[in-house]
């Protein structure tokens, strides 16, 4: 695949859209789309591929940069960043206050990765706001969403409804519904339709203050 169909896909996948990343370049907003849509420019500038491959959590070769081993220690161990984005999933009623940049990365050993059946091209951590999913997450803890696309199953999932980004347990009602529900027993379940809402990723991690 093309470096500039693999950017898309990535975009894609990550749920994070090209003017969010040129911004994220310090670009104009509609750099990445000329560069995806009509080849300008002819190749990315080493350092928004840097920026961007680390972001994407993904090899610069990926996106047309020589071939190397990236985030192996000097032990030998494969690390992955995984991103920290400025997006805030609302365990509450909800803020449409994001901004889809890094401003940090987890670090994790790939053979933890592995072990846990994730690929860290597709994850990305977000952080949660509000008391809904209390006790199971609580203000201030980070997530890790897995945005693979693969068959749904009930779980904790990060998803965006009326163009709010929520944290909330989905489970299928069958007939094309679905119950977005809160830990937080004092927060009523939210009766959707397939096509109301839309799964980010699924949560598969999280970190937190004792």
């Amino acid at each position: 695949m093309e470096p500039r169909e693999k950017l898309a896909e990535l975009a894609r996948e990550r749920g994070v859209s090209l003017a969010a990343l040129s911004r994220m370049l310090a670009r104009n907003p509609t750099y990445l789309q000329q560069y995806i849509s009509k080849g300008s420019p002819r190749k990315l500038e080493e350092e928004d591929r840097r920026v961007l491959a680390k972001f994407l959590g993904v090899e610069e070769a990926v996106l047309g940069g020589p071939k190397e081993s990236s985030y192996v220690s000097r032990d030998g161990t494969d690390w992955v960043e995984v991103p920290r984005l400025e997006v805030d999933a609302s365990a509450g009623p909800g803020s449409a206050s994001a901004q889809e940049g890094m401003f940090d990365a987890f670090r994790f050993s790939q053979r933890w990765l592995t072990e846990q059946g994730l690929d860290g091209a597709k994850l990305s951590a977000i952080r949660v706001v509000g008391d809904s999913m209390e006790p199971l997450l609580r203000e201030g803890d980070e997530v890790l969403v897995d945005c693979r696309e693969q068959p749904f199953r009930d779980g904790v999932h990060v998803v965006r409804l009326d163009e709010l980004l929520l944290v909330k347990r989905v489970a299928s009602k069958g007939g094309g519904r679905f119950s977005l529900l809160s830990q937080n027993l004092a927060y009523p379940p939210l009766d959707v339709a397939a096509d109301e809402f839309a799964i980010i990723g699924r949560v598969v991690w999280k970190s937190g203050r004792v």
